[in-house]
């Protein structure tokens, strides 16, 4: 059930940061440390649908004791980002793709679906009072972080009847500084990541929460991510704790591991549509890891790659296992690279936008 007239009531912040003291934070934002002085509300209920939309001042959250999402882990979430043109505007890469996979994620997770038009008015309406956040500097965004869970208090097995999606945003500095640089990955032979049926296609919290343990045993091994295999077979490529993998064959075929507990990747769709549009072969399909050991050893694949919102994309450049490492070249003129240019270049407005996939977030958009 959804309310078609659907309005978001507006309460600045009374509160927000002097500019002088943003600015300050956009010249060293970091990742995630800092939040923009506003959020979006919408409540959803079994009776009344989506209603009370709101934008107000950016701070804690009141929860009961019992609401269902710290007990049931009923949680949902999204990444995308917005972008500053040179010309001072504001825009967002693909964010109805985001709208959809928050829709997928609802569903697999028993959460209601957030309209797709309730989804990007809710980004407008955050930029609307918080575009100031926008940094301007080279490779720099704002990133939207989308997110629902479980509100209503009880104890028990079954879909909460309350639920709350908010959209909170916080400054992003450039990933990578001093240029692009290739990434370690440690192979996790102890733990997997999904299953047959469970919830690897969601973009859900305890998704994530499960490959910690794996990640810390990729730092413990010097490595700075962790790849999982598929649980039942062990021996085919799934993803990284969260980013997608992308192999490079010396045909320049472009291979990228398919699995119904594979994370739809909107950053990889859309650098393989890239990989196409360039004249690459693009296969989606089961990956082992025997072919890329073979495969590497042998010359037949010349790089590898993980792709996602936060890096866009990072060449790897070791996969280490217990067993076995593989070293694999990273070159400067490679296909990697060259796609991770074309990709942001679409991002910030520097080359054309043919797919029609950037969409304008401020005010002029209407214009």
């Amino acid at each position: 059930m959804a309310n078609q007239d659907l309005a978001f009531q507006v309460t600045p912040n009374p509160a927000a940061l002097p500019a002088d003291e943003r600015e300050a934070i956009l010249a060293n934002p970091g990742f995630g440390q800092k939040f923009t002085d506003h959020m979006v509300d919408i409540c959803w209920s079994e009776r009344g649908g989506w209603h009370r939309p709101r934008v107000q001042a950016y701070g804690p959250i009141q929860l009961d004791p019992a609401a269902a999402v710290l007990h049931y882990a009923q949680e949902i979430f999204e990444g995308l980002k917005a972008y500053r043109h040179a010309d001072g505007s504001i825009w967002s890469f693909r964010p109805e793709k985001n709208a959809e996979r928050l829709q997928r994620s609802a569903r697999r997770m028993a959460l209601p679906e957030l309209p797709t038009e309730y989804f990007l008015d809710s980004l407008r309406q955050l930029i609307a009072l918080d575009g100031a956040w926008v940094p301007s500097a080279p490779e720099t965004s704002l990133y939207l972080r989308p997110f629902m869970f479980a509100k209503e208090a009880f104890l028990g097995v079954r879909p909460a009847k309350k639920v709350n999606y908010y959209l909170i945003a916080s400054p992003a500095g450039a990933y990578f500084h001093g240029g692009v640089a290739p990434v370690s990955i440690w192979l996790s032979t102890t733990y997997a990541r999904a299953g047959k049926g469970g919830t690897g296609a969601a973009k859900t919290g305890g998704n994530y929460a499960s490959s910690l343990i794996a990640q810390q045993e990729a730092y413990d091994q010097g490595c700075q991510q962790v790849l999982f295999l598929d649980s039942a077979e062990e021996k085919y490529l799934e993803e990284l704790g969260g980013m997608n993998v992308v192999l490079v064959y010396r045909d320049g075929t472009l291979v990228t591991p398919q699995s119904e507990s594979i994370l739809e990747g909107i950053t990889r769709d859309s650098i393989l549509q890239l990989a196409e549009d360039a004249g690459h072969t693009v296969e989606r399909r089961q990956v082992s890891i025997e072919e890329w050991r073979e495969g590497a050893a042998s010359g037949e694949i010349v790089e590898a790659f993980a792709c996602g919102t936060a890096a866009v994309l990072t060449p790897i450049g070791t996969l280490k296992a217990a067993d076995f490492t593989i070293d694999m070249p990273t070159p400067e003129d490679g296909v990697a690279l060259a796609l991770r240019r074309a990709l942001t270049d679409i991002q910030y407005g520097r080359a054309e936008d043919r797919h029609g996939w950037m969409m304008r977030l401020d005010a002029e958009a209407s214009e």
